[in-house]
């Protein structure tokens, strides 16, 4: 039978997939648009199965929090290139990844992948990634997810577009703007300075003997500490080590915007007492694109030569 146009446009836009393509499916399956859908799907997958061994290092990090502020969600998806993660169609789809992550009961990304995709019906989240994979024309990749649920706040950040994202989690009886304003400068803070815990309090003790140890071996191998009473060497020590968590520990460290010395602690503490409300940050999640990951450095003059 004759495809016309408006049947291939029809298909276009129902799955993104290009003309000729659509034109294809179409002639393939004699104009039956939903099997046409399925023949696309299937040669679909077959494309982004050969793009799945390409790195994809690079992508965005998004948010979704609840129009109350008590559920929250952040997501890290890859892609290939830069071009992409700017891609307006690849934003939406991070978008909806992330109201995905909100609601769901996965605990890790296995499950996360295998519980079905609620924006359409795509299938499962795996199936909806595979799918465009095959429409971006780039390997792509959900990395990693965090749910976070409170009795108090969450409220997040976004930085330059997507490259790094913080939730910020706080215990409190208010939700004004003026503690939305500080919890947005604390995930300002976060996302500058790149914290491990939130106090000292959540450091390991392990981790404080260890570095207490190597701060010793050093102190004791310096010719300046040679013939120090042990008592002065272990002050030093412990000076030193209180240094390193002020940098490490979110509450110690010094408030970026502080006009005097105050740190994140006293910060937070002067706004519940401003605001006349109980409020303790507990928690935080900040997400950095591509952090950890091998990036593929590449010549693009060579690259586009060889296309050539």
């Amino acid at each position: 039978m004759a495809i016309t146009a408006s049947q291939v446009k029809e298909l276009r836009e129902m799955t993104g997939a290009g003309m000729m393509d659509c034109k294809k499916a179409l002639t393939n399956t004699d104009g039956d648009m939903d099997a046409a859908v399925e023949w696309l799907r299937e040669n679909g997958l077959a494309k982004a199965a050969k793009k799945s061994g390409r790195i994809a290092a690079e992508g965005i990090v998004a948010v979704d929090v609840s129009g109350d502020g008590k559920s929250a969600s952040i997501v890290e998806v890859n892609s290939e290139t830069d071009f992409v993660a700017k891609n307006e169609v690849f934003q939406e789809y991070v978008a909806q990844v992330a109201a995905q992550a909100r609601e769901t009961n996965a605990t890790d990304i296995d499950a996360f992948l295998a519980e079905s995709w609620k924006a359409d019906d795509a299938g499962s989240v795996e199936d909806k990634l595979k799918a465009m994979i095959a429409k971006i024309g780039e390997n792509m990749n959900i990395r990693r997810f965090e749910k976070v649920e409170t009795s108090g706040l969450v409220v997040s950040y976004i930085h330059a577009g997507g490259k790094i994202g913080v939730l910020v989690e706080a215990d409190t009886d208010s939700d004004s703007d003026g503690v939305k304003e500080c919890l947005k400068n604390v995930a300002m803070q976060i996302a500058a300075l790149n914290p491990k815990y939130v106090s000292s309090d959540d450091v390991d003790e392990d981790y404080k003997e260890h570095e207490k140890q190597v701060l010793l071996a050093q102190a004791k191998n310096d010719p300046k500490n040679e013939g120090k009473p042990d008592n002065i060497i272990e002050k030093m020590i412990l000076g030193r080590l209180n240094k390193e968590l002020k940098e490490v520990c979110l509450l110690e460290q010094a408030y970026v915007k502080a006009e005097n010395k105050e740190n994140v602690k006293q910060y937070v503490e002067s706004v519940a007492k401003a605001e006349g409300c109980k409020l303790n940050v507990t928690k935080f999640v900040r997400y950095e694109t591509g952090e950890g990951l091998e990036k593929k450095e590449e010549d693009f003059a060579a690259e586009v030569a060889a296309q050539l």
